[in-house]
């Protein structure tokens, strides 16, 4: 196999030193091997985590398992003579923090064990353009990613970003690559939620273990990309986008200028098929009300929702956005989590 390129920090040369020491009579001839090292800037799969040069040849077989915390596996290979290297075999997190236990001497006789180590720490940061791209090739954000070097890259790698829905302008300036943006922690959200894990929005190990084996197993989102539009000039209305095109159309109500709903573009994070509401009036008297069908919260106590008026398009409600129950029931199924909902003034 041929040395893999990859950019490297030295930690130092130690002295070349190979001493046999003898332990008895009968035993095999045991050597104490000296190691320089070199480690890797950062962690990727089938990348090398640490090149070790040996003062005399071992073969990477016999050599100890690479120690990291948290846990890198990976495995020895044979780049020359007397250099070996330890092969990241999984992308780990790249918002954590790894300590490798990087060799100086072995004890080497038909196989190695480690006799001193130094303790190297590299801090590995969050990559929003990182996340995007596994993302994207998973079919989650309102983009796609195109690269050389094809659709389901699960290394960091140079490509192209294109908006997906031309349509989707009220959506559109919230994107901005390599930052934390709205749209992205929406797309994470939705992914954490279709894969049973938190959706707290924010990559973790978890989040980041799942997005790698996804990408890795071609587990590509199927679902469309949703998107709902509330606008408050009157008549009030709804819309319900599905990759980028129009599904429904619908009057709605907003909250009165005492309860105003909230402004602004905020993913779906709590969902109901049915749910008893309480709260205070503005006159300060308690109400409750049963049975509100087809609940979906995206900001605070704001909700899209089923209930019963005589007439919508104008403000009625105390924050939420209503809408008949039928309506509630076809626009329910189309806002899981994540879903991004933006209400115009």
């Amino acid at each position: 196999m041929k040395p893999t390129r990859l950019a490297l920090v030295s930690l130092g040369t130690l002295a070349s030193l190979s001493v046999a020491v003898p332990v008895g009579a009968q035993s095999a001839s045991v050597a104490l091997v000296h190691a320089s090292s070199q480690v890797a800037l950062r962690i990727t799969k089938d990348m090398p985590v640490l090149r070790l040069t040996l003062s005399s040849p071992e073969p990477a077989s016999t050599l100890p398992a690479l120690v990291t915390s948290p846990e890198v596996p990976t495995r020895w290979i044979a780049v020359g003579p007397r250099e070996v290297e330890a092969v990241a075999l999984q992308t780990p997190a790249p918002v954590l923090s790894y300590h490798i236990n990087v060799p100086s001497t072995l004890r080497c006789s038909t196989t190695c064990s480690v006799q001193s180590t130094r303790v190297v720490s590299t801090q590995l940061t969050l990559n929003n353009t990182w996340t995007a791209q596994l993302l994207a090739e998973l079919n989650y954000l309102p983009v796609s990613f195109s690269s050389p070097d094809g659709p389901f890259a699960v290394t960091q790698v140079p490509g192209a970003f294109t908006w997906r829905f031309p349509d989707l302008t009220t959506l559109r300036p919230l994107w901005s690559l390599g930052t934390t943006n709205t749209v992205l922690t929406a797309a994470l959200m939705r992914f954490q939620d279709a894969n049973g894990l938190p959706d707290s929005g924010v990559t973790d190990p978890a989040t980041w273990t799942a997005l790698v084996s996804a990408v890795e197993h071609h587990q590509v989102n199927t679902a469309s990309y949703n998107y709902v539009l509330v606008s408050q000039t009157q008549p009030e209305n709804l819309t319900l986008y599905e990759n980028g095109k129009v599904a429904l159309r619908a009057l709605v109500n907003t909250g009165i200028p005492q309860s105003t709903t909230q402004v602004g573009t905020y993913p779906v994070y709590l969902r109901y098929v049915t749910q008893t509401m309480r709260g205070t009036n503005p006159n300060g008297t308690k109400y409750v009300d049963p049975g509100i069908p087809w609940v979906s919260y995206f900001y605070g106590g704001d909700a899209l929702h089923g209930f019963i008026r005589a007439s919508y398009g104008f403000p009625q409600s105390l924050g939420c956005v209503e809408m008949p129950f039928a309506t509630a029931g076809l626009v329910w199924p189309h806002t899981p989590i994540g879903t991004l909902v933006t209400v115009l003034p």
